[in-house]
């Protein structure tokens, strides 16, 4: 399906370890029509999950990217790309570098277990680097799923602009809208009182939209003023939208393909991304883009995958210009240009070649040696020292020294080091020559587990 940058919604699922953020998203490939039938984490058959460690410990080790295709509301072209991210801290490196590439970060919580602590810390996570927030309550159908708990919670941990576009309705076996409707009643009591309160809580950014909602109510509001006030207030965090849903059951999973379709900013509505050019003195300025088709291409790598069958993959995501097969590509401030012969669109392992990549989109590019994590890829020289801004990775404070297991091993061993550092940007390498030693580092001894 043909599709322009603003029909692109880039979306990250994140949050705590078992708050069911691989389930959401086979849900949501199978309400796409991606997939005939969900995967499951249990029985190793997702998308996301397709390493054999990750489906043997039943937990994500990577990020996982999918895309979606299906028409919007209104008819128009929609294309999500859809981005799993690891729930575990000791993998914190690949799912913080997933929140460079998005507009929207969606923080999935348990409704059993409610705010916990990687609920917290990748909320603030996404508030740093700019990113519209949205809230997803999961397992809404669970025997122990207390929803009237867990936003009152949710509310209480970050605030009143906290608030529900839809509820969970006869005990979380459907969800009823309370953004653009007001009638009915749901698990968490009139629709009428939330959708008052999200509606006052949305005019309140745009001073034009008030003022005609205090003189004619609703009807006063035309639907793209409130589109644009509802934008402004994710970009601003004046408002974090919360949806309900149960992956496991599809209650509610159409309805957020709908709000992400709708009401997710598109990457020219998104804060603008933080992009640093030289200054002339040693230092950085701000450099301001547009998410424009036609202009200079400029692209940010956030995501090495060495493919034993294509090879190196550098998993970019395009903020200007559009990338289209065999378009020359500088690395950095590299003085030679680099074809981009293969460019694929992702769906997990799964690699689909395309033509082109817009402003906006996400892709990956093969068969470039020079591409490392946090590379720039552009087509001018007018570009040569620009970067985005890095993300804070913690540090990785756990060590661990590495021998081959026989002698002339070496090379092998340390060419497979490589391909994992460059994978995962909190696993370091480091040799010692005066001792003649490899030490590995990492978050946690899990980590370095996984690794070895």
């Amino acid at each position: 399906m043909p599709y322009a940058t603003h029909d692109i919604r880039n979306v990250a699922l994140a949050g705590h370890p078992g708050a069911g953020k691989t389930t959401l998203f086979e849900a949501l490939l199978h309400a796409g029509g991606v997939l005939a039938t969900a995967g499951s984490v249990e029985r190793g058959t997702t998308v996301s999950d397709s390493d054999p460690i990750e489906k043997a410990r039943g937990h994500s080790l990577d990020i996982a990217i999918a895309s979606i295709d299906h028409a919007g509301g209104d008819g128009r072209p929609c294309h999500l790309n859809f981005i799993d991210t690891p729930g575990y801290p000791d993998f914190r490196g690949p799912a913080l570098s997933a929140l460079s590439a998005v507009e929207t970060a969606v923080v999935v919580v348990d409704a059993d277990t409610g705010v916990e602590h990687g609920t917290v810390r990748l909320m603030e996570r996404a508030r740093e680097r700019g990113l519209c927030r949205a809230i997803v309550v999961n397992k809404i159908d669970h025997e122990h799923a207390d929803c009237g708990r867990v936003l009152a919670q949710l509310r209480e941990t970050f605030g009143p602009q906290v608030l529900p576009l839809n509820l969970p309705a006869d005990w979380g076996r459907r969800v009823v809208d309370c953004f653009s409707g007001a009638g009915g009643d749901s698990d968490l009591g009139p629709v009428a009182e939330w959708h008052q309160r999200i509606l006052d809580q949305v005019v309140e950014v745009d001073e034009a939209a008030m003022e005609r909602y205090l003189e004619r109510g609703e009807s006063g509001l035309a639907p793209e003023a409130l589109h644009d006030a509802f934008e402004q207030a994710l970009r601003e965090g004046h408002l974090v939208p919360v949806c309900f849903v149960s992956a496991r059951s599809g209650v509610g999973v159409p309805e957020l393909l709908r709000v992400a379709s709708r009401l997710f900013p598109d990457p020219t509505e998104g804060n603008p991304p933080p992009l640093l050019a030289s200054d002339g003195n040693g230092g950085t300025r701000p450099l301001p883009v547009r998410a424009d088709a036609d202009g200079h291409v400029i692209a940010d790598v956030f995501k090495v995958v060495n493919d034993p069958f294509i090879g190196k993959l550098g998993v970019f995501r395009v903020y200007q210009g559009t990338v289209r097969r065999d378009t020359p590509l500088y690395v950095d401030d590299g003085k030679r240009a680099h074809r981009a012969g293969h460019l694929f669109a992702l769906r997990g392992r799964e690699h689909v070649e395309v033509e082109q990549a817009v402003a906006g989109d996400i892709a990956a590019v093969g068969k470039i040696e020079e591409v490392h994590f946090d590379a720039l890829l552009h087509d001018s020289h007018e570009e040569d020292g620009v970067r985005l801004a890095p993300v804070a990775f913690p540090e990785p404070m756990f060590g661990l020294a590495v021998q081959a297991a026989s002698r002339g091993q070496e090379q092998k061993l340390a060419q497979a080091l490589q391909k994992l550092a460059e994978e995962d940007p909190a696993f370091v390498v480091a040799h010692d020559a005066e001792v003649n030693e490899t030490v590995i580092r990492g978050l946690s001894e899990l980590h370095l587990r996984v690794m070895l």
